[in-house]
């Protein structure tokens, strides 16, 4: 919770750019150099694309599962640990650079190899990781990729530039996840994309991202931080293995969307579309004291006698193992029958 009459102000920095595609290494070597440049320009946070590092599955929606197999195997080989050595220097980026970094990237699960998470990490100024969200939801043909996280993940985050939390690509349309963000007192909040250029003719990938954007910030009365990746020539000639007419599907333009919207739904600065770049803004959290009056839907302008949001935060695992010392042994205890009478694996489940 934000302290009594502390509206931080801050600079954001929402990034638009493309990994250096599968190559984890250099990918965190280019996102170090972007955490420089813009805290060079003075900014506090600075928001990544989703799956930044080390990019995004696009062979999923240009050929067959049996294909793109060994392409995920590829992204699982090339994919990092959120405790991994290439975090570890973004975080240092991060400290050194004294701001909030908030990274897309493919987290490898520790006990699976077929499960990879899209995973937003959250790091503080002093390169600590505050905590990760896994997308709760792959979305279409990603669901060739990514295992769904839990609600262990749809957390805010409480930091001196006031609470922040976020979410993943088309999961900022889960009206349900992003009120469980608001009703935590989300001030800030940071919507990571990639550009999908293989979507229907008639849709307008960048104008759906911010319209979501948008959206987001007027009902909650909130900022939002909006980050997408662009789609380089080095992807597009690596999908041009897979599929001789890549390009055409993937040069398409109106693909990628970054800027940063007020609490009155309206971008605080133009926007940037599909090129490269960082879009700079200034955050200034007093100013979503007024619009909260008209509408707080976390607040007076809810009937929560009516409504009744429960959201399962248990983290959720592929198996509970109850470990400890070996009980002592009960001298009253009534006396098990002969062992020869009970089965292999009731003795099994008695023993300590």
């Amino acid at each position: 919770m934000l302290p009594s009459n502390d509206f931080p102000r801050f600079t954001a920095a929402a990034v638009q750019a493309s990994p250096v595609f599968l190559d984890a290494a250099r990918t965190v070597e280019k996102a170090v150099s972007l955490i420089g440049e813009a805290a060079g320009n003075g900014a506090r946070l600075v928001v990544f694309p989703e799956v930044f590092i080390p990019g995004y599955p696009y062979w999923n929606w240009i050929t067959d599962p049996v294909t793109g197999g060994a392409w995920f195997e590829k992204l699982v080989r090339a994919s990092v640990f959120a405790d991994g050595p290439e975090v570890a220097k973004v975080q240092a980026a991060a400290r050194s650079n004294d701001c909030y970094v908030v990274m897309g990237l493919n987290e490898r699960s520790p006990v699976s190899l077929g499960a990879l998470y899209n995973t937003l990490l959250f790091i503080g100024p002093d390169g600590a990781i505050l905590g990760k969200h896994r997308k709760l939801v792959p979305t279409w043909a990603e669901k060739l990729t990514w295992t769904g996280g839990d609600g262990s993940s749809l957390r805010v985050y409480d930091t001196e530039i006031g609470p922040l939390g976020g979410l993943a690509c088309g999961e900022n349309t889960n009206t349900l996840a992003r009120f469980t963000l608001l009703a935590q007192g989300e001030l800030v909040h940071t919507a990571s994309y990639i550009s999908l250029p293989v979507a229907p003719k008639d849709y307008d990938m960048a104008e759906a991202i911010k319209l979501r954007s948008m959206s987001h910030s007027f009902e909650g009365k909130v900022f939002t931080v909006t980050a997408t990746s662009t789609v380089s020539d080095e992807i597009i000639a690596a999908m041009e293995e897979i599929r001789p007419d890549a390009r055409d599907l993937l040069e398409r333009k109106s693909s990628a969307y970054s800027g940063v919207i007020g609490p009155d739904g309206r971008e605080v600065v133009p926007g940037l579309i599909d090129d490269e770049g960082i879009v700079y803004a200034e955050i200034d959290l007093g100013k979503c004291i007024q619009p909260k009056q008209m509408h707080d839907i976390t607040g007076h302008y809810n009937r929560f006698d009516i409504f009744d949001l429960r959201v399962n935060q248990v983290p959720q695992g592929a198996v509970n193992l109850k470990t400890g010392p070996a009980p002592a042994p009960d001298p009253s205890a009534v006396p098990m029958p002969d062992d020869s009478e009970e089965s292999q694996s009731d003795q099994d489940w008695r023993k300590p």
